[in-house]
């Protein structure tokens, strides 16, 4: 398995600056190429470290989670990683190494590790030797009745089966939650399109979505609009905007997806 991250760097003066970033008031395309040095932030509390925002709540637009894809250099991380008592978080490795600490609990975590961590947890990151890159997606608890708020736990891309979809075997995915499981108030999964395999239909639903891809190419329905995807390119789709995909390519198309669920909607 591969897993994209923002390159960074710089291109040179022979790049164009004409792409397919937009923002619109439907949806937003950030690709890989915009993903770059001079658009990284820093966060107090930590060392070694920057990041790229790629979602934030937007009043009107995508409103639920926050996403970074966070850069760690050797020994780099945080003790105090979290500032929202709140906020629970999805950690999807892409590269290198790390040390995750979780209420006490210390777990080795490698490119494709995955940690969920309850709202109101204490947890630590520290980069191994070679440094490590990884997503971060945040929310804030939205807690219901007579239901158990979630625990944490830490498991890998290849120790959790693909569920297929029906009537298909070019399209899977891979669920870190039980769907069933209403503890949880957001689902943070990996979806696996097999060459030429596709989302047979315009979906358009109220989960607000944010779309990483891993690996692979597609083009990408985004509302009235097909898209080419590739490596690193992340997608931000708020509710009820049309979504499809055709996967193209000789391999498999991969992204990590955001996705509110289970709780009423707010009145």
């Amino acid at each position: 398995m591969t897993y994209a991250f923002p390159p960074g760097g710089l291109p040179d003066q022979t790049v164009s600056p004409e792409g397919k970033a937009v923002f619109t008031t439907a949806y937003a395309v950030i690709p890989a190429v915009t993903q770059r040095d001079i658009v990284t932030s820093f966060l107090p509390g930590w060392d070694g470290m920057r990041m790229w925002v790629l979602a934030r709540p937007l009043s009107g637009f995508a409103e639920t989670f926050s996403q970074y894809a966070v850069e760690l250099t050797a020994d780099g991380g945080s003790e105090t990683p979290e500032v929202d008592e709140a906020a629970q978080s999805v950690l999807f490795f892409a590269r290198g190494t790390a040390t995750l600490t979780i209420g006490g609990d210390v777990h080795s975590v490698e490119a494709g590790s995955y940690a969920f961590i309850p709202a109101g947890t204490d947890w630590a990151v520290r980069a191994g030797g070679d440094g490590c890159q990884f997503h971060w997606v945040r929310k804030r608890y939205v807690a219901a009745t007579e239901v158990a708020a979630p625990t944490p736990f830490v498991t890998h891309d290849r120790d959790v089966p693909p569920t297929v979809m029906p009537n298909t075997d070019k399209w899977a995915t891979t669920r870190f939650v039980d769907p069933a499981d209403l503890r949880h108030d957001f689902h943070v999964n990996i979806v696996t399109f097999q060459p030429g395999g596709r989302i047979p239909f315009a979906e358009t639903h109220v989960m607000e979505h944010g779309l990483y891809v891993l690996e692979g190419t597609a083009e990408y329905l985004l509302n009235t609009e097909w898209v080419s995807v590739g490596p690193g390119d992340f997608m931000w789709l708020r509710a009820f905007c049309p979504q499809a995909c055709i996967a193209t390519g000789d391999g498999p198309f991969r992204y990590l997806l955001y996705k509110d669920v289970n709780r009423h909607v707010p009145l």
